[in-house]
């Protein structure tokens, strides 16, 4: 088993009794998203406890084989070559372990969201269909199916009703916004219960989203 993942955990004033696990984009780490909690204006004795990982530091094929934490290689800008799948896999093996912290430290999976931005989105769709227990919810901000036109293999039944957040921007220059649809259309035709919002951004994250973000979070760890 790959070695755990350093993170940065922001806890709640009390107990925690639920959690979102959110995963950075390519070339960030943890401490890129970790300032989002307090723009998110949660109620001050909410109990969500923030976990934001940093990947592991790899050669990342696009970016002339420069080390920088990713999440998985891209090999090509091209979306159908773009994603290497083992790993994918690799980190979803990590994902999945850090879920099971949580779980371990009391918290259910059915109290356990998912999220994340662009490469980090992508791990988290990808690992929240295929997660053997019932999570609260998937958010996939400015991302796209591995293989983006397919639903990945072995997905899992306990997850065909979860909440699926999709976000993404209409000006992304980075990820087109017809990959982000393209994985929309899949899950909407499969039975998943997946909302899509677009905003007028480039590939990044903005105020009028947050807002969006943390009521949607209320909802599902209700």
């Amino acid at each position: 088993m790959s070695a755990a993942l350093e993170k940065i955990i922001i806890n709640p004033s009390s107990d925690a009794t639920s959690c979102v696990i959110w995963l950075h984009g390519l070339g960030d780490s943890g401490a890129g998203f970790s300032p989002v909690v307090p723009a998110l204006n949660l109620p001050k004795d909410h109990q969500i406890r923030f976990i934001f990982p940093h990947a592991p530091e790899q050669e990342v094929t696009i970016n002339q084989g420069a080390v920088m934490r990713s999440w998985y290689d891209i090999k090509s800008m091209d979306l159908h070559n773009r994603a290497d799948l083992n790993g994918v896999m690799a980190s979803e093996k990590r994902l999945h372990a850090l879920i099971q912290e949580q779980i371990n430290s009391g918290i259910p999976a059915d109290k356990i969201v998912l999220a994340g931005f662009s490469q980090g989105g992508v791990i988290s769709l990808f690992s929240g269909l295929r997660y053997p227990q019932k999570l609260a919810g998937i958010l996939a901000m400015s991302c796209y199916l591995p293989n983006p036109d397919a639903l990945p293999t072995d997905l899992s039944s306990e997850n065909q009703k979860t909440p699926i957040l999709q976000h993404h921007g209409e000006q992304d220059e980075v990820v087109p916004i017809s990959a982000g649809k393209m994985a929309n259309s899949l899950l909407i035709d499969a039975g998943y219960a997946a909302k899509w919002t677009s905003y007028s951004m480039p590939h990044s994250v903005i105020a009028e989203q947050l807002a969006d973000i943390s009521a949607w979070i209320q909802s599902v760890l209700k």
